[in-house]
Formats: C-alpha cells, structure tokens, sequence
C-alpha cells in the first residue's frame, strides 16, 4: 500500500547532505545525529516558532576553588541531559563476577560463551553520580593566582519542555577504542528532577575574581620571560576539557576570540592535523602588539579591508572567504557581529559554491552555542521538573562501531516499535535498554 509520508532513509540523506560523516554509510551516533538536526533547526528559523526551543534549557555550573572556597558561577545553553553509567553501584556484582569467570573459561576451552549477565544499575545512582561534584583538572584559581583543587557541579537553571536524557553506555579501553557498556538501567516512567533546579549565588558564598590566568610567553627577544594575562573565556575553556581537548582548548578559545565553545571546537577540528596543534598556547608581545594593530589599521585603511587575522579565524570556521571579508566589511570588522550576519545572510551563503562552504560547525557534538546569537540571549521554556516517558531510542549491537536503532513510543497508551519501515506493536518494550530517552513535561 502506498503511504502518504517520508521514510527514515529519505529523511536521513536530507538533513545529512554535504556532511562528511552523517552522509556516510558508517555507523553513526544518535546523540550527534540529533544535535546535528538541532543544529541545522537553529540555523534556519521559520516563523516565530522554533522546533528546537522545546528541548533548550540552561545549565548553571558552580565551580569552587578548594583552598579559598570561593566560587564562580556560569551558564551554558544545552540540549542534553547526559547521565554517567555508575557501574560501582551494580546490584547483581556476585553474578558479574561468575559469568566473567565462565565466560574467560569458555574462551581458553573454545567452547560457546554463556548466557550473558548484563550489570543491572539503579537509575537513581546514575542521577546521583550526575548531580555530584565532580574534579576540575588543571584548575587555575583566581583567588590565588595559581593552579589549585578545584571541583564543579551542575544544575538546571531551566527546565526543557521535553527532556532528552542520554545513558553514556560507553567507555574508552586503554587503546582509546571505544567500547559499549552492555548494562540495566531501571529507567523510571515518571521522573521528577526538582531537587535539581539552580540556586545561584548562595549567602556567604564569595565569587573568584574576575581575573585570567598568566600565560608564560618564552624566546622574548631580549632573553627575558614575560607574563601577559589574556582575556580568554574559563567557562569554554572548561567545556572543551571535559570533551578531551585538555592542552588544546586555550588556544582554541584564544584564536576564535572568545566567542563560545562551539567556535572553539571548529577550530580544533580544522587545525587538529597540524604539527603544532598539541602545543601549548604560546603568544609574543609582539604579536599580540601587531594583532591590536592590524585590525585598527584595518578599521581605518583606506581599502577598508578587514585585518587578515580575523578573516583567517573566521575561514577556519568552514566560511569562504569573499563570505568572510562582506561579514566583517558590512559590520564594520566586529568579529562577533561578522558571524551573526552570516547566519543572518543564508541567502548570500546560498549564492555561493556549495562545495566550497563547508559548515565545519556540524561536526559538534554539543551543538549548543549557535541559540545564543542573539543579543536578548536564548529563548528559554521553563517549567516544572517533573516528566512523564514517552520514547526511547536504542542501540542493538555489541560496538560503537557496527550495529542498529530502533526506536519505541507511546501512542495512545501502548508501546509501539519503529524499525526502519517496519511499525508494530511492542508487547514488552526493552525500557532499561535504551540509549536516548524522551520525556515530556507533565503539566503542574
């Protein structure tokens, strides 16, 4: 029979045309897929309306120096709720351990594995495990200007209309290979996650000052060392160190002017297969002279022509270049302002080569950024903390590397199973399975 809709393949090749991993026939992620189509929702708004604005909410993080025991507070627009597997609360350890040992047994004697023992968590460790401090490595305190302890929480500052919570069912082995986490989680029907909300700025707390860290610039040409203190962004800092780019991200955040994580992390991604890219970040006086400079003569030459080091910052982004140089010539060089026209302008990017645009700003995972272009800040639904289950999305495969989605929702009261184009009824939906969970707001 015919159907009077869009199949999954033809919608995949639509949202995933021109990038280079999604319209690949390799296995894919589905928290990045979604973030990706959070991401292209953001960059093309129609109406007044915007799809994504259901799943936004803001996430405050309280990061406290250890020896002063002050604080500072941030917030982070995000999509996510990511939960940690807290594997040391399993409640069936004894039964790991035997499967383990016959499973080792089978293997020398080649005989067939055993019935697998999956780890059965509680899902209320796992929130647990979220909401506790955890460790900021190489944490540079303010207060003391210099490297200290120093320990982060976070909390919702809002709370989505529909929550997505991700189960991170995944760990890297010592060769850095990914590795799935085969476990039970007792996901709950209902979840409320009011104890959760932000407070912000509590009596007798005191805010670390708002100062940079130093920066040790070496090989002065006068044989001498100098500490320059630059104004870079700790909060973005912070957000590319828990993606893995620990020695990277100053400097990351240093040449895309401070303009978010997400630049950042483009920046990483354009610049990560050059020979100095692990390098610490190391800027002259002189340069940072001759970068202040440039751009003053590039604000008043005659040419008017933009300096070339923010044309350069901005192409590193994934723009092309003539795009580049009309951004920063029509806001009068302001690098910030120069990417609010571009996502402003689609039109002129649509005029443009299509090969030669590549938007490297799809390939982040975070995909959180792009919602705060706007000078009045994100728009925010917030409500009550309470949720009612309504779809989950699972992952049938032993690697990170291979396998299948499926997906499950409620309709109408019962529990019915998406697999590709095959829609049936789901008797005993595999709730403690599941990978990415969706929950809706239950009206207070």
């Amino acid at each position: 029979p015919q159907h009077n809709g869009i199949s999954p393949r033809m919608f995949k090749a639509f949202i995933s045309k021109g990038h280079p991993e999604f319209s690949s026939n390799r296995q894919q992620d589905a928290q990045e897929f979604f973030l990706h189509l959070i991401n292209l929702v953001e960059r093309n708004p129609v109406g007044s309306e915007n799809p994504s604005d259901v799943f936004r909410f803001l996430v405050e993080e309280r990061t406290q120096c250890c020896q002063s025991r002050k604080v500072r507070y941030t917030e982070r627009v995000d999509y996510i709720m990511q939960l940690p597997v807290a594997m040391e609360a399993a409640t069936n350890k004894d039964e790991l351990i035997a499967y383990e040992l016959k499973r080792r047994e089978a293997e020398a004697a080649r005989r067939p594995p055993p019935e697998l023992v999956r780890a059965k968590i509680p899902f209320s460790a796992c929130l647990q495990a979220f909401s506790e401090p955890s460790n900021v490595e190489d944490f540079w305190s303010s207060a003391l200007q210099a490297k200290s302890a120093g320990v982060k929480t976070s909390r919702f500052a809002s709370f989505p209309e529909y929550l997505v919570v991700q189960i991170k069912k995944f760990t890297f082995g010592l060769d850095w290979i990914p590795k799935k986490l085969d476990i039970s989680i007792d996901m709950p029907d209902f979840l409320d996650i009011s104890h959760l909300r932000a407070r912000g700025l509590q009596p007798g707390e005191e805010e670390l000052p708002d100062i940079a860290p130093p920066i040790v610039i070496p090989n002065d040409p006068k044989g001498m060392s100098f500490l320059v203190a630059l104004d870079i962004d700790e909060s973005s800092v912070m957000q590319l160190a828990e993606m893995g780019f620990p020695l990277e991200c100053r400097k990351a955040v240093y040449y895309t002017g401070n303009l978010g994580a997400e630049l950042a992390f483009n920046w990483i991604i354009a610049h990560m297969e050059e020979p100095d890219f692990a390098e610490p970040l190391i800027v002259s006086a002189f340069e940072e002279v001759a970068s202040s400079g440039a751009a003053v003569l590039g604000a008043a030459g005659l040419d008017n022509q933009p300096p070339e080091e923010m044309v350069a910052i901005i192409i590193s982004m994934g723009f092309q270049r003539n795009l580049v140089i009309q951004a920063l010539k029509a806001t009068n060089n302001n690098l910030e302002r120069a990417l609010e026209w571009i996502f402003s302008h689609p039109e002129v990017e649509e005029e443009s080569d299509p090969a030669l645009v590549v938007m490297n700003m799809e390939n982040n995972a975070n995909a959180n950024i792009l919602a705060e272009t706007g000078s009045q800040g994100p728009r925010i639904k917030d409500g009550s903390g309470r949720y009612e289950l309504f779809g989950f999305l699972s992952h049938m495969g032993t690697s990170t590397m291979s396998g299948h989605y499926v997906c499950h929702l409620k309709k109408e009261g019962r529990w019915v199973i998406y697999n590709d184009l095959r829609v049936c009824a789901s008797e005993r939906p595999p709730k403690d399975l599941g990978y990415i969970y969706f929950y809706h707001r239950i009206p207070s």
